[in-house]
């Protein structure tokens, strides 16, 4: 993983390498600016006097997990086709947690406890409710994911030189989809277009044989009403089965195959002309960030997320959101991935409660007004050298205060108790997350494409799926 450069003024230089870090520290030509992730600041240089490289930031937002990746980009022309090619080598790999889930379990639990207080516990008269929502308005819980993922953005724009974005702007080309509804097959005769829709039918039908629910299993895409007796190619026609469904079924249509059981041929047929509700929903907070992202002023590529598998399987990449993210819009090599990852989880700046709350809602004692103690904070990052007694070693992680002076240290192996403060070093002031590293998992693939989907690689790479946008 490169390390991050600032200039003597803090304006964005070029990555390193870490042994060129440690030789920059070494000679006293650099300072230590930050930790995590660590960034070094030089005092002998501007950035008018270097010379820059083009970097990418490349994004794959997620309901839980976003996937960044911070790349140097090249293209080159194939002297025979004339094709640009463009190679990535990664320099960062980032995985931002988000924590939608616990804002929208706090709030309903407090909408509950308030509604208790308003209407069983005391009598308030009836009001009709006169609040409107603004037009663009998202759940906190879903602006929460945006405004997270937009902060570190322009994190990494100030501590790298970052000239692009990319962006997986929606999960399946909808558009694209429903084009070839209405007018005909040109679009399912792409071998992107073909990752579209499988993509789309795996995700709808939940990953799973419609007939005989079976998991984890390659499946291949079947026609409801066989194509032989006048099916379409339509997604509304397009379902998810096993290997051997698949053969049971043939050419009979769905409600001779399953005349022993109509009830569930008819949720089928159902569920066949219901539209994915979750993917619209994810949709609407990417296109939020989408707009966000053109305010920056740089130019955003954006891409669908069929496209993004395509390129993974295509490369041999194995699954996680940092590569996902790699693998976001045009790319023919990636160099680099194999390196550590920075897991950032956000844990928000505390609570403005000032009283804990029974099982009813009323209070019960009272929080301490100032939210540091012994020049410490919770969410700050520590360092204890204990040296004796039962928890005697060396700890580095989030700190957890207590007025009594014992703290408690999360650390990446797990929680220590009753740490005192005077064995405590600041390492970096809290701001919001915490962090840890991972490493990606050697599997490769996924579960879910059968011998039919998978064979389409072989085929020469399209390029629709992929626009650019300048803010």
């Amino acid at each position: 993983m490169h390390i991050l450069v600032l200039d003597k003024r803090k304006k964005p230089l070029m990555p390193c390498h870490p042994a060129r870090a440690r030789e920059l520290l070494r000679e006293g030509r650099a300072r230590v600016h930050r930790i995590v992730p660590f960034t070094i600041r030089l005092v002998d240089r501007l950035q008018a006097d270097s010379v820059l490289q083009p970097l990418r930031l490349k994004l794959d937002p997620g309901s839980k997990t976003t996937g960044l990746a911070l790349a140097r980009e090249k293209e080159t022309v194939d002297p025979t086709t004339g094709e640009v090619l463009r190679t990535l080598t990664i320099l960062m790999l980032l995985e931002l947690k988000h924590r939608g889930h616990a804002i929208r379990d706090a709030l309903t639990s407090r909408s509950a406890l308030r509604r208790r207080r308003r209407g069983n516990l005391r009598y308030r008269p009836a009001r009709f409710d006169n609040r409107t929502k603004p037009e663009g308005w998202l759940a906190p819980s879903l602006q929460h994911r945006v405004d997270t993922t937009l902060a570190w953005v322009k994190r990494l724009m100030r501590w790298a030189p970052v000239t692009a974005l990319s962006q997986e702007l929606v999960r399946f080309d909808m558009q694209q989809m429903q084009n070839p509804e209405i007018s005909g097959t040109e679009y399912q005769q792409g071998t992107l277009a073909g990752y579209e829709v499988r993509e789309y039918l795996l995700e709808k039908w939940g990953r799973e044989c419609v007939y005989c629910r079976a998991q984890h299993t390659p499946l291949e895409i079947d026609h409801i009403h066989p194509r032989s007796k006048g099916g379409s190619d339509r997604v509304n026609n397009l379902t998810v089965s096993c290997h051997d469904c698949n053969q049971r079924k043939g050419n009979r249509p769905l409600e001779q195959f399953l005349a022993k059981a109509p009830e569930r041929a008819e949720k089928i047929l159902k569920q066949a002309k219901a539209r994915l509700n979750d993917a619209a929903a994810v949709n609407s907070t990417r296109w939020t960030l989408f707009q966000r992202l053109k305010a920056t002023g740089l130019d955003v590529e954006v891409a669908s997320g069929g496209r993004t598998k395509w390129n993974r399987i295509r490369l041999g990449l194995p699954k996680a959101h940092c590569i996902d993210a790699a693998c976001v819009g045009h790319l023919d090599a990636i160099k680099n991935w194999q390196q550590p990852v920075l897991s950032i989880k956000a844990t928000g700046r505390g609570s403005y409660q000032r009283t804990r709350l029974t099982k009813y809602g009323f209070p019960r004692g009272v929080l301490t007004r100032s939210k540091s103690a012994f020049g410490f904070q919770t969410g700050d990052m520590v360092k204890a050298v204990v040296t004796r007694g039962k928890k005697a070693g060396a700890w580095l992680g989030r700190v957890a205060i207590r007025v009594s002076g014992s703290f408690n240290i999360q650390t990446a192996t797990g929680l220590v108790q009753g740490i005192h403060h005077r064995f405590c070093t600041l390492i970096q002031r809290a701001d919001g997350y915490s962090y840890s590293w991972t490493k990606i998992a050697s599997t490769q693939g996924d579960a879910g494409l059968g011998r039919s989907q998978t064979a389409a690689l072989s085929l020469p790479g399209l390029n629709p799926g992929v626009s650019r946008a300048t803010g």
